[in-house]
């Protein structure tokens, strides 16, 4: 946690307690009355942590050295670490004169003045956490793991609560207090973690001469937590990525709300996330929920939750809001260091400069190179035939000048390499070369990293290599290419094309980027208060109530009437006009076309009265209760969509889009975006379906009212921001798209209301 290379935590003697944290911190004080309709907060809270990170005395509460004691241990590693720091240490224990020779205060009551940080050794804190509230410290560390039921830690949040006091932990562990190298320079990374086993493997990029600029770890939680930190993070203009590795998130919506200050600022965001299964989702222990949703039983024939579905929302929240998720430590390291270090790309263009392969350039390292990246969705341009016979001045015919490019080892690119470097970094397609070398191959692969470093230097392009050998240990490797701040080095083919995919997609992503924040509705609308009305709390809406919801929120529904006799389907036959359709109505009715319940077509009084008689003695055959029998207009055909909205535990209400009806779930999985998200976002929705190209039209079927169906999505996000708190779960399904021009109409739904 408390690590940083700027500021009084760095013993560089260019930098200073007193410096800033640069133009880009703001500070937003009344951020936390700026609401949504539904109650949510619009901007993230930045709190001050310079605190933590540029402490300029510090208390250990329960100092010790009288033993081997874990107290004592701690206490030593915690007086290094601040005199690297230059900051003054104060232990304080009733019990000792002096720890390690330093004067010993006997409580907290007699710091000689408001302290920057206390770290607390003692088992049971919340004492001392109280008075070091009432002696105005500014921050706290409480590193034991003794509080981990749930009410333990809303004792300590409790105790800390309002007093301007803020506390990490507990249960940080030593790994908050690590050493982090302040001779290293360029852009770095701010990593934040919430055990210290997770960020060893950023914290090893120093020794690669990869700089981290803080590290925090957040541990169970009681206050601070992750959101909190990458907030903050993306104010220091030092961090060039913030990397993050995450449990659960004990406020979704805070989270989102960070990523999306790290978006406005440019910084981007690297996660990786327990809980893509149900095994990793940690619930139940009451500071935080995995990555997983609590989602609603909204369809008629049961619950809709399922690991797939929580983490899809979980994967949505991310992408909406710019946050790149890895799946591996590995990935973490690798992608965070590039885009940290790397320039914005000139172009989207991926150039590959390899060994040799075949003759005609299909085989090769190049071309398996070439092949990942074209899988992971990157683009492999073709030079122009220019650019090729620029390249055949150095490169003979019997190697691809193409792309890949081939370099021919000694006899051509140890002669003509930076030339052939030169003219592939000039090229206007090109937004990044990589130069992939399965093994070291002295003294050819040393000229070769040494041309790659040197032509890093002259461009403003991204260079990356793979050094495939699994040594490490090279002179080339450690000595060249660890040594350039411009070269992007990974170990493997994977890592290299998932960082790069992530680097040229954060840059299209901040270029466009809008906060959905921003617009989203702060006044309630009148549909909500007409909406409540027909709400049941703590009960599943019939179809008819469902969509009498839909309509106050101007979602066009079909003229219907719910009718209990005979007699009473056929006055409202002819009112609804025929054709009809007639369902069976009730709360907890499923699969009803498979149990006859439903009837399509009726041309009749006569069809109309006994259809009635049919539906309602199946349903007391069955032992289904009924409210009564619909009598429905028949609509038009048209494309079958489903609309609906998500109770997520994690990131708050979400909504979803797919096909509907008999091929919904049989044609992949619905797009998913939690609320708030803006028109574009909707109709990005739509492109993201398996069957998105029916709503444009094929095989002579006319284009659906694609404008009607996003019209609809956001009125259902509408639905979801303000009602909330009050509905659990929605599904339109099917909501018909008509033909271009002539709207959508949602022929059923269900909701649960909580």
């Amino acid at each position: 946690m408390l690590g940083s290379t700027h500021g009084s935590l760095s013993t560089d003697p260019r930098t200073t307690r007193a410096a800033t944290c640069g133009e880009r911190r703001v500070s937003h004080a009344g951020d936390t009355t700026d609401l949504d309709v539904g109650g949510r907060p619009l901007h993230a809270s930045v709190p001050d942590l310079d605190a933590f990170f540029r402490p300029a005395t510090v208390a250990v509460i329960g100092a010790r050295d009288a033993d081997d004691s874990a107290e004592a241990a701690v206490t030593r590693h915690l007086m290094a670490w601040a005199e690297r720091l230059d900051a003054r240490l104060l232990p304080v224990n009733p019990r000792h004169r002096t720890v390690f020779g330093v004067p010993c205060l006997p409580s907290v009551a007699s710091l000689p003045c408001p302290v920057d940080l206390a770290v607390v050794l003692t088992a049971d804190p919340a004492c001392e956490l109280g008075e070091l509230a009432a002696a105005q410290a500014k921050s706290a560390v409480v590193l034991a793991p003794g509080l981990t039921a749930a009410e333990g830690r809303r004792r300590l949040a409790d105790v800390v609560s309002g007093s301007g006091l803020r506390l990490l932990g507990p249960s940080t562990g030593l790994d908050a207090f690590a050493h982090l190298r302040d001779d290293l320079g360029g852009p770095a990374i701010a990593l934040v973690t919430q055990h210290g086993d997770q960020g060893h493997p950023v914290l090893a990029l120093q020794d690669l001469g990869i700089r981290v600029s803080h590290w925090a770890v957040t541990g169970d939680e009681a206050d601070l937590e992750v959101a909190d930190f990458v907030a903050y993070f993306a104010e220091q203009p030092e961090a060039g990525a913030i990397a993050a590795h995450v449990d659960g998130f004990r406020d979704g919506r805070a989270f989102l709300l960070a990523a999306d200050r790290a978006a406005r600022n440019g910084v981007p965001v690297v996660a990786i996330t327990s809980g893509r299964t149900r095994a990793g989702t940690r619930t139940g222990t009451g500071s935080r929920t995995g990555t997983g949703s609590r989602t609603a039983a909204s369809r008629a024939d049961g619950p809709t939750g399922s690991a797939s579905v929580e983490d899809a929302v979980a994967d949505a929240a991310f992408r909406q809001f710019g946050v790149i998720r890895v799946d591996g430590p590995d990935r973490l390291r690798d992608t965070a260091a590039l885009l940290a270090r790397a320039r914005p790309p000139k172009a989207d263009g991926v150039a590959v400069y390899a060994p040799s392969g075949s003759t005609d350039g299909t085989g090769g390292t190049g071309a398996y190179f070439r092949d990942l990246a074209t899988a992971a969705g990157l683009l492999v341009p073709s030079f122009d035939a220019e650019k090729q016979a620029e390249l055949r001045r150095w490169i003979p015919g019997s190697l691809s000048v193409a792309n890949p490019v081939e370099h021919g080892g000694r006899s051509v690119g140890g002669r003509y390499g930076p030339r052939i470097l030169d003219a592939i970094l000039a090229d206007p397609s090109v937004g990044v070369l990589v130069c992939p070398i399965t093994g070291p191959f002295p003294p050819m692969s040393d000229a070769l990293v040494q041309q790659l470093v040197d032509a890093a230097d002259r461009t403003d392009k991204v260079v990356c290599v793979v050094w495939g050998s699994p040594v490490g240990t090279e002179v080339a490797y450690r000595r060249t290419l660890l040594r350039s701040s411009r070269v992007a080095t990974f170990r493997t083919f994977g890592n290299c094309v998932a960082a790069v995919g992530a680097h040229l997609d954060h840059h299209r992503f901040v270029v466009g980027y809008r906060s959905p924040f921003e617009s989203a509705p702060r006044t309630p609308s009148p549909s909500a208060r007409r909406a409540r009305a027909f709400l049941r709390p703590g009960q599943r809406l019939s179809e008819h109530a469902a969509k009498r919801l839909l309509r106050a929120y101007g979602v066009r529904v079909p003229r219907e009437h719910l009718v209990t006799s005979a007699a009473g389907a056929v006055r409202a036959a002819g009112l609804v006009g025929y054709p009809v359709v007639m369902k069976a109505s009730g709360a907890h009715l499923a699969h009803r076309s498979e149990r006859g319940l439903v009837k399509l077509g009726l041309t009749s009084a006569s069809q109309v009265r006994d259809t009635y008689r049919d539906l309602t003695d199946i349903a007391r055959h069955e032992g289904v209760g009924l409210d009564g029998v619909l009598v429905c207009q028949m609509v038009e055909p048209g494309i079958e969509m489903a609309v609906g909205v998500v109770d997520d535990g994690v990131f708050g209400p979400a909504v979803t889009v797919g096909l509907g009806g008999v091929f919904g779930a049989a044609l992949g999985e619905p797009a998913v975006r939690v609320t708030p998200f803006t028109e574009a976002e909707a109709r990005r929705m739509l492109h993201e379906l398996p069957g998105c190209a029916l709503l444009e039209g094929v095989r002579g079927r006319p284009p659906a009212d694609v404008d009607a169906l996003v019209d609809i999505v956001l009125r259902v996000q509408r639905m979801a921001m303000e009602l909330g708190d009050e509905l659990a779960g929605l599904d339109v399904d099917p909501l018909v798209v008509l033909p271009r021009g002539q709207g959508a109409v949602a022929l059923d739904a269900n909701a649960v209301c909580r």
